[in-house]
């Protein structure tokens, strides 16, 4: 079972253009909304039609610009599932289960299939039941019961728990793992969430602006990212644009400073990245000790979020703005700083002025 996807096409002033291969894993699509994810799926299913490439599954050629050859939706068999689940509301559940599967496939084999996705999915007792009586949950389950029973040559999900709280969330999650051991072949799964990456994918492809960026599995990405996208998408919440100064070490004209690195610093370097919850306070000047501001702090259930300002910014670079002149200026003037709030902890207050620790050896540099 495999994937082999090389494709263009153009929206307006957007360009899709991505290339990739897939064996039996779950690769996952990450990105931002707008950056292509969804369009590639529609591709692979043939809803929608690339101006030039190829796709292949499992060997058979969905789509070859060369060779003149465009399945249609219906010939390549492939399992989409939509955000909003796309089932049919004139069908029974068991209705709806059975869509997919083959016209030529006997009745008695068709109710075996349906009865058995209703009971992996915990569906026995909703038969009977139209998708409008039944819960956004019960629902999903429904779809991804229809999704196994087709027997699909792959299978593709578009960000699946967009419309879910996440008590929900948690519970369906768990559905997914069912499907997903039910079935041999490549997985397509598409996602914002790196957290929701991590728990289902084998790989992870960073979109940004129609292209993939990279491929790595969820560890690389989280611990060597390779491109400003994958940063961002990774939650790195510091990933500003710097120039090279020394072989180690790299300067950062919006905050001001200059911060020594462990690892070489690339001739190319563009960004580097550095987590919110990897700043530390400090005694005094040091290596990467700078003295800062609080300007802003912001409280979640676990953690304080305080946005701070570098004082003793070098001359050379933009002097420092106000909120009110430039808001996105201000904001990218300041680092991102997360602390616990475990009820042991000291915790920043604004107007605070202290010294902060950045540590080498968890700054981040990409090239592209």
């Amino acid at each position: 079972m495999s994937l082999e996807l090389a494709i263009k096409k153009q929206f307006g002033a957007f360009t899709l253009d991505v290339a990739v291969e897939a064996g039996d894993e779950t690769l996952g699509f990450l990105g931002a909304s707008g950056c292509g994810k969804s369009l590639t799926l529609r591709c692979i299913a043939g809803i929608e039609t690339p101006d030039e490439g190829r796709i292949v599954v499992n060997g058979t050629v969905f789509y070859d610009s060369k060779q003149r050859i465009n399945l249609t939706p219906q010939q390549r068999k492939t399992a989409l599932l939509f955000q909003n689940y796309m089932l049919f509301p004139n069908l029974l559940v068991e209705d709806n289960v059975g869509a997919g599967i083959p016209k030529q496939v006997s009745k008695e084999e068709r109710a075996r299939i349906i009865a058995e996705e209703l009971h992996r999915f915990g569906l026995e007792g909703f038969e009977k039941r139209y998708p409008s009586q039944l819960s956004g949950g019960q629902q999903q389950r429904v779809a991804l019961a229809r999704m196994l029973a087709a027997r699909p040559g792959i299978l593709m999900l578009d960000e699946p728990f967009s419309a879910l709280d996440s008590h929900l969330k948690g519970v369906l999650e768990q559905n997914l793992v069912s499907l997903f051991d039910a079935f041999q072949g490549t997985i397509l799964y598409v996602s914002h969430d790196i957290d929701e990456a991590l728990r289902f994918c084998d790989r992870i492809a960073v979109v940004d602006g129609g292209a993939i960026m990279e491929i790595d599995s969820g560890e690389d990405l989280v611990h060597h990212p390779q491109s400003e996208a994958a940063l961002k998408l990774s939650g790195c919440k510091n990933a500003p644009a710097v120039v090279y100064e020394e072989p180690y070490k790299v300067h950062v004209p919006s905050w001001g400073i200059s911060l020594t690195t462990e690892e070489p610093v690339p001739s190319d370097v563009r960004y580097l990245g550095v987590r919110a919850n990897y700043i530390r306070v400090a005694d005094g000047p040091g290596v990467n000790n700078f003295r800062v501001r609080v300007d802003r702090v912001s409280d979640a259930r676990f953690e304080r979020m305080a946005l701070v300002g570098f004082l003793d910014r070098n001359p050379e670079d933009p002097p420092a703005v106000e909120r009110m002149d430039n808001e996105m200026t201000y904001l990218h003037q300041h680092m991102f700083w997360r602390t616990s709030k475990d009820g042991s902890s000291w915790l920043p207050q604004e107007g605070d002025e202290l010294w902060i620790h950045i540590p080498p050896e968890r700054i981040y540099l990409v090239t592209k």
